[in-house]
């Protein structure tokens, strides 16, 4: 019976988690609701990796569009150990809110994941990046550009002007941090844009232009290794 006792004891020793420190967590998503500055209510799906004390990103979707786009890149970024704050903008998905033809009345939806992910003592609030498609990428780089806790951004189809939100003042404040920019050559304004944007301010500018990949988040769907370029340039950036 004592010997039975011991062995047990070992093989309990023995299992995964037990007795010491606890088995890594698999990388998890959970839907949370932010709400505005102005009281608006968002939707947003949180991304964490199994390491805590991770850096984070910020994903803006495009007008029209869903946090549903950013999907894969969140869940590579947590698989590579960065939590992903995927937002709906108001007006889109399951927000509720009525459609804004002023886009700028967003900058408070993402300045709403911006201080979500700060309120959260689990993550590293020095460490945080955004990534924005389209009108969401100058979303993402007018917030940045006031935040000196934002240290990389990454731009898919980015404009000098889109929508009544400029990027190119924004840029040169942004100042001396990185930012990937991102376009398709058949989509000119775009391509424009980035060649343009990537001259304004003394940080390190990384330009990329595609072939035939469509416009913002279209061009994770038409050129998936997009998705791990995006993955890479967030893990050199934000170490």
């Amino acid at each position: 019976m004592k010997r039975r006792g011991v062995l047990a004891a070992v093989l309990w020793l023995l299992a995964p988690g037990a007795g010491g420190a606890a088995a890594p967590m698999a990388p998890s998503s959970q839907t949370v609701l932010l709400r505005t500055s102005d009281g608006v209510q968002i939707l947003a799906t949180l991304y964490l990796p199994s390491k805590l004390q991770a850096p984070a990103v910020i994903l803006v979707p495009m007008q029209t569009r869903t946090r549903e786009d950013w999907e894969a890149v969140a869940s590579r970024l947590a698989e590579a150990g960065i939590a992903a704050l995927a937002v709906d903008l108001r007006g889109h998905g399951g927000a509720g809110a009525d459609p804004q033809q002023n886009m700028s009345a967003c900058l408070p939806d993402v300045k709403a994941g911006r201080a979500f992910l700060a309120g959260r003592g689990d993550l590293a609030g020095g460490r945080i990046g955004m990534a924005g498609a389209s009108v969401g990428a100058n979303l993402a780089l007018a917030v940045a550009s006031d935040d000196l806790s934002v240290q990389s951004l990454a731009l898919l189809s980015a404009g000098v002007e889109y929508r009544g939100i400029r990027g190119d003042a924004p840029m040169r404040k942004y100042g001396n941090r990185p930012a990937l920019l991102v376009a398709s050559l058949e989509d000119p304004y775009a391509t424009r844009s980035a060649r343009e944007l990537s001259t304004f301010g003394d940080g390190i500018r990384e330009l990329r232009l595609l072939n035939g990949a469509g416009h913002g988040t279209v061009m994770l769907v038409r050129q998936p290794d997009l998705v791990g370029v995006l993955v890479d340039w967030f893990r050199r950036t934000l170490p």
